[in-house]
């Protein structure tokens, strides 16, 4: 049985280390194919004699407690997955504003994607609200740590649970883990994502597809599988969507087409469990100021990111995550069922 398990062990570790590998290989073709593509429209713009830029600047918008980052950000590009500590500005994810007043007391959240980004943002005002935190992520470790003592000095207990939701034995032993630890589930946020931008459909490599059709679908039916026997009535599952999938993307022509399939699987699977007391919303988000984009485009567009939202600039992960204490809620939503909540900046991100 115990060499069973370490190679079952093995098996996950190589799987996880597979997976961050491919998905840097996915990125580099990626690049190569869009550095030749903006190479030759700068050179036919040259040739054609039109002006590089042409567009007014848009003034930012700042409508919260205290001011966010602008535009332009410091130019940046990391490897995939991303790493949180090594993005400039740091992202905003404390939100000190933000009093909790017991809104999820005693009730536990396993959160995919919760080392950094919104999922981070999630964990510490849910722990706020008086919940227990289970995070998973791929292999980000320095950023699960972080994210974990941000939980604990809520004064809630966390564990972080390293694996790839793409698996779906996986998600049944990070569920198991989750009960082991902290005893229940009562909220699942399904928030991991892959994106990577491309310019035409012809440059999406089949590996690259499935690479997002697993993760961003296929991960949220798992875990959304493997946590449905152990939630009961109150509980909610809350699906991170996007802006894309309203609008469409013409560079994430997979990642839309997955957020617009996790819209109508949140509203499919909030009728299916509506007898079993269990909600299911999701929250659309627009730009967020994440590893994610950094790790997927070039540096210089990094620099710009959000700048064409409503606002003008990207959100703070901060300003995201209230959505999802008011969704995961008993007391503030218990009447909210299969919506997707744009939290865009405007209406149309």
């Amino acid at each position: 049985m115990a060499t069973s398990a370490r190679k079952s062990g093995r098996t996950a570790a190589s799987s996880r280390r597979g997976s961050a590998a491919r998905q840097r290989e996915i990125q580099q073709e990626a690049e190569a194919r869009n550095e030749r593509a903006t190479a030759r429209k700068q050179a036919a713009k040259q040739a054609a004699g039109k002006p590089a830029g042409g567009k007014a600047k848009k003034q930012p918008v700042q409508a919260g407690p205290r001011r966010q980052p602008e535009n332009p950000l410091p130019k940046q590009h990391q490897a995939k997955p991303g790493h949180e500590h090594k993005l400039d500005p740091q992202p905003r994810f404390l939100a000190p504003d933000y009093e909790g007043s017991g809104k999820l007391r005693d009730m536990v959240a396993l959160v995919t994607g919760g080392d950094s980004g919104i999922g981070r943002a999630v964990a510490v005002l849910f722990a706020r609200e008086g919940a227990d935190i289970a995070l998973v992520y791929l292999s980000e470790d320095r950023d699960a740590d972080t994210t974990r003592e941000y939980v604990e000095r809520e004064g809630r207990r966390c564990i972080a649970i390293r694996g790839d939701v793409k698996d779906p034995r996986f998600c049944e032993q990070a569920v198991e883990q989750t009960l082991d630890a902290l005893g229940r589930i009562d909220v699942l946020v399904n928030n991991a994502a892959f994106q990577q931008h491309s310019k035409t459909l012809e440059d999406i490599t089949e590996e690259h597809l499935q690479e997002t059709l697993q993760t961003n679908i296929g991960g949220y039916f798992h875990m959304a599988r493997a946590a449905l026997p152990h939630m009961t009535e109150g509980g909610s599952i809350i699906n991170t969507g996007s802006e894309t999938a309203l609008f469409g993307s013409k560079s994430l022509l997979d990642y839309s087409a997955t957020k617009g399939a996790i819209h109508a699987f949140t509203k499919s699977l909030a009728a299916n469990l509506l007898e079993r007391g269990i909600r299911v919303n999701a929250v659309a988000p627009g730009p967020v100021w994440t590893p994610l984009n950094p790790s997927d485009q070039p540096a210089k567009k990094v620099a710009d990111f959000g700048k064409d939202s409503d606002m003008g600039r990207p959100a703070q992960p901060e300003e995201i995550s209230p959505a999802y204490v008011f969704l995961a809620s008993p007391a503030c939503a218990s009447y909210v069922n299969g919506v997707v909540l744009p939290v865009m900046g405007g209406p149309r991100g």
